[in-house]
């Protein structure tokens, strides 16, 4: 659905709950009230959201007869959220209560991790491999990294082509520990410090755990450091 058509063509969903058609007698509430309860509501709720924030409020028609309300109460409703094309609900409780729900377009710019040239698989990247660029994450898919040093070091689970923007289930931690590789095993404690050899049973990334078997056959588990350690428990 286009932004045209969200705003234009979709309309203004209402609910009525349980109220009267307002008569002659009774003071109609005015659109532009809903409206800025709105406004006020998207510029708090989204004060938090990393990047700049923008926003579009949708019309509200000027023709509802809805009665007056004195404590105008906009939310989220259930299942939705404050991202992309989505809906704030406007609710008035008292005497004659109601309910509608005003469309929104929330956008939010930021700087974004994108490959600067082609990557292969297993590549470990560096600064020269990223760059950043402005976009819109209410268009990208979740998990897109916006701090390049969370990119810094890792490597790839596939080839990548250049431009693309990275995200966190793209990266995995660079392998320290290969398979059957020699290790050294550390056991710290407080004041003692014990090592001994073993061989990797499995290849494994910083802070993954691994099994390891030592001269004696027997086969123990830790966690992989660089510099071939793997630390033990005590």
């Amino acid at each position: 659905m286009t932004n045209k058509l969200f705003f234009y063509t979709t309309g203004l969903l209402v609910w009525l709950a349980s109220f009267p058609a307002a008569t002659s007698g009774t003071e109609r509430q005015e659109a532009p009230l809903i409206r800025k309860a709105v406004e006020n509501y998207l510029r708090r709720e989204t004060a938090g959201l990393p990047g700049k924030v923008s926003f579009t409020v949708g019309t509200v028609d000027a023709h509802l007869n809805l009665p007056a309300c004195q404590a105008l109460e906009p939310f989220v409703p259930p299942g939705g959220r404050l991202w992309g094309n989505t809906s704030v609900a406007v609710r008035c409780n008292g005497a004659n209560p109601w309910i509608i729900y005003v469309p929104v377009e929330v956008r939010v710019t930021a700087d974004v991790v994108h490959s600067a040239r082609p990557l292969a698989q297993n590549q470990p990247i560096g600064e020269a491999d990223i760059t950043m660029q402005k976009a819109d994450l209410t268009q990208l898919p979740a998990g897109i990294l916006t701090d390049a040093r969370h990119a810094l070091g890792k490597t790839l689970t596939s080839n990548i082509g250049a431009g693309q923007p990275l995200r966190h289930d793209m990266l995995r931690p660079p392998t320290v520990i290969q398979q059957n590789q020699s290790v050294k095993l550390l056991v710290q404690g407080r004041g003692f410090s014990v090592s001994a050899e073993g061989r990797a049973l499995t290849a494994a990334a910083e802070g993954q755990p691994v099994q390891v078997r030592v001269q004696s056959g027997q086969v123990v588990s830790g966690v992989a450091r660089s510099g071939a350690i793997v630390e033990m428990r005590p």
